[in-house]
């Protein structure tokens, strides 16, 4: 099979494409800005899915689905926020073959429509905390749309939570963020950095905004997942008030928080490589391929693939669950079946040809280094978790070095530019500027503050930009 991916060292943005279009990850819809997600993709996603959602669950929360249209009368009920999202808005005008009294958005984010149920349902400190998340979608109209990355409609969780006290909201906003840490870290191997957004990076209507921050194979930064504390902002504007222990009316606090679909995104551009896509196994829908090989067709039916399938029945129950397929494309040559699923990144894929069955053991590849080792069956169930943990470990290591490797230290303008124009990657600085600051510097460089990570939070120095004393540290990066 002829190589069909440019290589990322020629063209990083139709590397990535190629990459998509070859794993069979996604592909254009009929309209322009929307996806359609391919069942090698959206299994991706569901295996994300089922991580996020298990530690939502742990930490109390509970799945419901709110409405795709929302009033328009309530974005503007919170100025900022309505300021924030107008540019992206759809809006439906007509429905029924008639002009509506009232616009329709829909859903960029559900802040306001929850917010509007919230007022309700919640009339007592009895009633809190409310903890609620759903997965859906949502449409903000892009105008340069990039496959999971930015698409006008895409798929995500947002969950929203209201509380009784500023502690406990603000103690719920960094939960979620460790939460978002944790699984990305330990099931996508991408080693994020998390920390506390900017005054001009903020989430529209929020007091605080958390980010967890991670690098790409071209140095570019991506924002993989967002917490909010939203204080009573929107509380006041959709009247969310309880009855407090004293007999009193209080406005509630709030918090909202969201990951996308753009974590395949990260996981394409994090751990790819030239020949294709390369998924962390625990991630992985399809841990481990068996590919049997045999030129005489009676011997495949009657030995190799029966042999093929006991292997594989064995192996999920090694590994708890239906990842391992077993690949009956005879018609293709045992080139084309191998490249076939290099490129959609399986982990492991394991050969049994008549020298395999022969020797009782598998011809084990691992997708992440190309190495080949030969295990025995008898020590398959044991050997081929392990291996997948290894290469679960190794892709989280590449992917820190590669990050410590290409994280720079600036203490002035000039410095900044020219570790920018010659490294890239991320620039540690110490940042006390305002919105206007931060809007200079990008128009100057095109860089933008990812955030002020929360392991340095007690670190100050001198301001590269305005020279100011006590500035927080804080890493920019050219970001898509």
């Amino acid at each position: 099979m002829a190589k069909n991916i440019t290589p990322k060292e020629k063209d990083y943005s139709q590397w990535y494409l190629d990459v998509i279009r070859a794993g069979e990850l996604a592909d254009y819809a009929p309209v322009r800005g929307c996806m359609v997600v391919r069942p090698t993709g959206y299994s991706i996603w569901e295996m994300i899915q089922k991580y996020f959602d298990e530690a939502f669950k742990e930490t109390g929360h509970l799945n419901a689905s709110f409405p795709l249209l929302i009033p328009q009368s309530f974005l503007s009920k919170e100025a900022e926020h309505v300021e924030g999202f107008a540019p992206e808005c759809a809006v439906v005008t007509h429905a029924g073959g008639e002009e509506l009294e009232e616009p329709l958005i829909i859903r960029p984010t559900s802040e306001t429509v929850i917010g509007y149920m919230y007022s309700k349902w919640v009339q007592s400190w009895r009633d809190l905390p409310l903890l609620i998340n759903q997965w859906c979608n949502v449409m903000r109209w892009e105008k340069r749309p990039r496959l999971f990355l930015r698409t006008s409609e895409f798929l995500w969780q947002e969950g929203h939570t209201a509380h009784s006290t500023k502690k406990e909201a603000v103690e719920e906003t960094l939960r979620m963020l460790d939460v978002y840490r944790r699984i990305m870290v330990e099931y996508l191997a991408l080693p994020v950095v998390a920390g506390e957004k900017t005054d001009g990076e903020r989430f529209p209507g929020a007091d605080n905004t958390y980010t967890c921050e991670t690098m790409m194979s071209d140095k570019k930064a991506l924002q993989a997942g967002t917490s909010h504390y939203l204080g009573q902002n929107f509380a006041k504007a959709f009247e969310i008030q309880f009855q407090n222990k004293d007999g009193d009316m209080e406005y509630a606090y709030t918090t909202s928080w969201g990951a996308s679909t753009r974590m395949i995104g990260a996981l394409i551009m994090t751990h790819s490589d030239n020949d294709g896509l390369i998924v962390p196994p625990r991630i992985a829908p399809v841990k481990a391929v068996i590919v049997p090989i045999c030129t005489d067709p009676a011997k495949i039916e009657s030995v190799i693939l029966p042999k093929a399938k006991e292997i594989q029945k064995l192996l999920n129950g090694a590994l708890g669950g239906r990842y391992v397929s077993v690949d009956e494309q005879f018609h293709m040559r045992p080139g084309d079946r191998f490249f076939s699923h290099l490129q959609k990144g399986v982990p492991l894929r394991l050969e049994l040809g008549e020298k395999e069955f022969a020797g009782e053991k598998l011809r084990v590849v691992r997708r992440d280094t190309g190495e080949k080792i030969d295990i025995a069956w008898s020590e398959m169930e044991k050997a081929i978790p392990a291996l997948l943990e290894e290469i679960q470990s190794n892709l989280l290591k590449r992917a820190r070095a590669f990050r410590l490797e290409n994280t720079h230290k600036a203490s002035n303008m000039d410095e900044f530019k020219e570790i920018l124009e010659k490294e890239g990657g991320f620039i540690e600085v110490y940042f006390g500027g305002t919105k206007e600051d931060e809007k200079a510097i990008k128009e100057a460089t095109g860089a933008t503050p990812r955030c002020y990570p929360l392991e340095s939070a007690g670190e100050r120095g001198k301001c590269f930009y305005t020279g100011k004393e006590n500035a927080r540290k804080a890493i920019f990066a050219k970001a898509y």
